[in-house]
């Protein structure tokens, strides 16, 4: 009888393992270090190794475990192939294929981002919707998008990668990814930090934000305390972020739009400022679905990626 799955959530640093009840139920969770060196070559088999040594530790036949997933940080196919993972030093790889390999169990994979969307969908702040965007608002601007339960992934891997949709054309100044005007130069962390400084450079006004390391969090602190140049700053900040995930909506439909990622922490005021501008331009059937804060932190990819492999 199958009883238990693992998640696998592959970052830069470290590896996120996550041993499941088919349930859903987060038995145990650990890390272990990602070993980039040698382009990578040992990620894999650490990771299996991670798995087949925790099914030893807690005396589980292989029989008993439905599969691995595994979330990674670049573009995954349908097939679990990955083309490249600069991240990890990685070019092509075959993720899901090796890890079968490896370790004679069952195993998906997909995009991080993708994955994390699914498992806060599966037991996160989207728990029970179908339809579903996820944007993680960190150093960059992550996404995933759920359609009716599932991870679209698209033709390339590349679905779900709102953070590299073009929302400021006449802007100069390239994104990490070589484009020019992409979300995340405005919606990440980063990006509101930047604004941060072109506003205090701007505008003679004092502020407490010309004291101290300028961070996202210390932005949103100072709109909390009402400092007036903060407040300009969050608006257009929440007016990029709003607007482009009103484009989203009108495209995916979503029941529920889910906020992640460092910046989420700054809570409701977040919510209301990005709300405030989602609801001025969005599609009118789209422009009451609720905006909420993700909910499984830096668990959800380990959780979503349990749940590719119970999608079969």
């Amino acid at each position: 009888m199958l009883q238990y799955c693992f998640g696998i959530d592959i970052g830069g640093t470290t590896i996120k393992c996550g041993l499941f009840q088919t349930d859903g139920c987060l038995l145990e969770k650990w890390e272990i270090p990602t070993r980039i060196e040698e382009q990578g070559i040992n990620i894999l088999p650490d990771a299996a190794k991670a798995v087949l040594d925790k099914c030893k530790e807690r005396n589980i036949s292989l029989e008993e475990v439905a599969g691995v997933g595994v979330g990674v940080p670049g573009p995954v196919n349908h097939k679990g192939e990955v083309p490249c993972a600069v991240n990890l030093h990685w070019a092509y790889v075959d993720v899901a294929g090796d890890m079968e390999k490896y370790m004679g169990l069952q195993a998906k994979a997909g995009n991080d981002a993708n994955v994390a969307a699914l498992g806060e969908a599966w037991k996160g702040a989207a728990e029970g919707a179908k339809n579903v965007v996820l944007a993680t608002l960190g150093t960059g601007v992550g996404g995933g998008i759920i359609v009716d339960g599932k991870i679209v992934a698209g033709a390339h891997g590349a679905g779900g990668e709102i953070g590299h949709a073009n929302i400021k054309h006449e802007e100069t100044q390239a994104c990490n990814c070589g484009n020019c005007g992409c979300l995340e130069q405005y919606a990440s962390a980063t990006g509101l930090v930047r604004l941060a400084k072109e506003q205090l450079e701007a505008d003679s006004e004092e502020s407490v934000l010309r004291m101290g390391e300028l961070t996202a969090k210390a932005v949103f602190d100072a709109y909390k305390d009402k400092d007036v140049l903060a407040i300009r700053i969050v608006e257009r900040f929440a007016e990029y972020l709003g607007g482009a995930l009103s484009i989203f909506s009108s495209v995916v439909d979503p029941e529920v739009i889910v906020l992640g990622g460092g910046v989420s922490k700054a809570g409701q005021a977040l919510i209301d400022c990005v709300e405030k501008y989602y609801r001025k331009y969005a599609f009118t059937a789209c422009k009451e679905t609720p905006i909420v804060l993700a909910e499984l932190g830096n668990d959800a990819g380990i959780y979503g990626a349990a749940k590719l492999v119970l999608e079969e």
